[in-house]
């Protein structure tokens, strides 16, 4: 007797494709599309038992953003007492990492075909502030058309402007040398070792950092010791350490990687659309799938109905989850054929030569010529823009060269840390704002808004430079927040971060602005402390030599004392002879108690009074910050 299937919504559940760390994986068929489907089986006692509540509702929500074609799409999500069930895209064959076991090294077209989509994938992930911290061929599907899907992520997270992220997490293989260190990170440079490690995976059938000891593997990681086999193009040769380098500062960035040619040649016309590009096209209707949604008998809808489930806030769930099977599948195809002309149109045109190791030219991009004639243009309109802004335009215009001047990020300072941190605490106190040590040199500060602003006619603060307006009052009780953290950028060099939590942009700038004002008060304060306890040492070590000039010669000052004269003998009985007078007998010891002022006891330690400064001004007050 054949098994009853199960059906949950509108999802008939077939066969077990995999068992995961909260429940199964089963193989399910959309009822009203026929359309396959698979469906994670999330236990919900389990998932409080490993105390993943959190991670799991991190990971649907990044889903639920997620909107690419090389990304593992969520349909939708159902909810139930014992059960949670995520409807994702269906992937029939399997892993990335399976296909190079079976196959080993792959081709270069075959290997690039595959780089061009985590690519993508992996700046639109970037592009919403997503990092995905565990990339890697396990983590790769690959469908019936052999396009990959990044899935899997559980280990990522959520960017925000002016954090980092230092969880060590991921596997040892593909981590980047900051991630395994424990050293903060900003996330995109991760993600792009690995993409650099899954990249030399693809095109030589091996790992380039492999070993049975972690301690070793760590250690090859963190030199960037690998090595490069001689079947590798010239120009793969280029971009694989490119990707690889140690120093995250120095490593290749998505958008650098997307203009090396080598990634440019046989590229899709659908791969060169931006993020941006690809989220206008998503917020569109496409109406010929609408109308292939009504035609489906068991959903009785109109297109204006349907246009309201996509791209509204309609209960019609049955309505949006039909329009994206459709219309995922009709995409499908058609990145297929794309694909396919991307292949002939390059195999009848002659490769990419490497030019240079910046890899700029390619054959898709424009002319190195007119590149250069572009960079030029704007680098001159930003020149003259940032002139306007500093008001550092010289009368005599291009004539005179203007003097490079590099940008930092928040406030540089040469100083100990905790000095610079003492400097900050002074400035955020003369400015009456309060705060709250959350790390040792992280804290969170909020301030009055109208204790910062000047005030006009009508009472009312306004901003430095702009006229109050008839609706914009800052209310007494207005503040601003923001973080404030010390970051150690350089042996002995210290950054000064400002990072806004709530409020305006523009109060924000202006407490940056008078944070910075009082610093640099208080430096010049400091500077001047120093040159005034650095005179006095002086005056007194002239004073010292000086004294020591006047004084007579230790000879001269012997001649000059007086002879001793003999001294009268006392009567004594000479029947009863005295002793001689020794200065360890009784009678002395009682003389010098008469004489000499009782001495306290001593410990033997040597105490140093509290008041007492050492004279090195060095060492006596701290340096100030010095502010750039």
């Amino acid at each position: 007797m054949d098994q009853v299937p199960v059906v949950i919504g509108n999802y008939r559940l077939g066969k077990n494709l995999g068992i995961g760390a909260f429940g199964k994986v089963k193989h399910a068929t959309n009822v009203i599309t026929g359309h396959h489907v698979a469906i994670k089986i999330l236990n919900r006692n389990r998932i409080q038992q490993l105390d993943m509540t959190e991670k799991v509702k991190r990971e649907i929500n990044i889903l639920k953003q997620c909107t690419h074609a090389h990304i593992i799409r969520l349909y939708e999500v159902i909810d139930t007492p014992s059960d949670i069930f995520v409807v994702m895209e269906y992937v029939p064959h399997g892993e990335l990492f399976d296909y190079i076991v079976m196959k080993g090294r792959l081709s270069p077209d075959e290997a690039r075909h595959f780089f061009h989509q985590i690519i993508a994938g992996v700046e639109y992930c970037h592009y919403h502030n997503i990092v995905h911290r565990d990339l890697k061929p396990e983590n790769l599907l690959l469908d019936a058309e052999q396009n990959l899907k990044i899935a899997d992520f559980g280990l990522s997270n959520t960017m925000r402007d002016g954090e980092f992220l230092r969880t060590s997490c991921g596997s040892p293989n593909y981590a980047a040398p900051e991630v395994i260190s424990g050293n903060l990170y900003a996330g995109p440079e991760v993600d792009v070792w690995s993409c650099g490690v899954i990249l030399y995976a693809l095109l030589c059938g091996s790992l380039p950092f492999d070993d049975e000891s972690i301690p070793n593997l760590f250690k090859k990681i963190k030199s960037g010791m690998y090595s490069l086999p001689s079947h590798l193009s010239t120009l793969s040769r280029d971009l694989i350490p490119r990707m690889l380098v140690v120093d995250p500062m120095k490593r290749i960035t998505i958008p650098e990687i997307r203009q090396h040619p080598w990634f440019q040649h046989k590229l899709p016309l659908y791969l060169t659309f931006t993020p941006d590009m690809l989220e206008l096209h998503e917020n569109t209707l496409d109406h010929d799938t609408a109308d292939e949604v009504c035609q489906i008998p068991r959903l009785v809808a109109t297109p204006a109905e349907v246009e309201q489930a996509v791209l509204g806030s309609s209960d019609r769930n049955d309505l949006r989850v039909a329009y994206e099977l459709i219309l995922d599948s009709k995409r499908s195809r058609q990145r297929a054929a794309e694909v396919a002309m991307a292949q002939q149109a390059a195999a009848a045109t002659t490769p990419p030569a490497f030019a240079s190791a910046s890899g700029r030219n390619s054959p898709n991009g424009p002319a190195p010529a007119l590149a250069l004639q572009m960079q030029a243009q704007n680098q001159e309109k930003a020149e003259k823009a940032t002139a306007a802004l500093t008001g550092s335009v010289s009368p005599s215009g291009a004539s005179q060269p203007t003097r490079r001047r590099r940008w930092y990020l928040g406030i540089q300072s040469k100083k100990e840390p905790a000095h610079v941190m003492t400097e900050v605490y002074k400035a955020l106190a003369s400015l009456g704002c309060d705060w709250q040590m959350l790390e040792i040199y992280r804290i969170k500060c909020r301030c009055r808004i109208a204790s910062l602003m000047p005030i006009a006619g009508d009472g009312r603060a306004t901003p430095f430079g702009f006229s109050p307006s008839p609706g914009s009052p800052h209310p007494a009780n207005e503040f601003i927040k923001i973080y404030l953290t010390l970051y150690k950028v350089q042996p002995s060099i210290y950054l000064l971060d400002f990072q806004k939590l709530d409020g305006n942009p523009f109060d924000f700038m202006t407490l940056c602005a008078r944070i910075i004002t009082e610093l640099k008060a208080l430096s010049q304060a400091s500077r001047q402390l120093q040159q005034q306890l650095a005179l006095q040492q002086q005056q007194q070590q002239l004073a010292l030599q000086q004294q020591h000039q006047h004084q007579p010669p230790l000879d001269t000052m012997r001649a000059q004392q007086p002879h001793p004269q003999t001294l009268p003998t006392l009567p004594h009985d000479a029947s009863h002879p005295q002793p001689p007078f020794q200065p360890g007998s009784a009678p002395a010891r009682q003389h010098m108690a008469n004489v000499l002022p009782p001495v306290p006891h001593s410990t033997g330690d040597s105490h140093h009074h509290p008041g007492v400064v050492p004279s090195d001004p060095a060492t006596s007050t701290p340096e100030s910050m010095e502010l750039r």
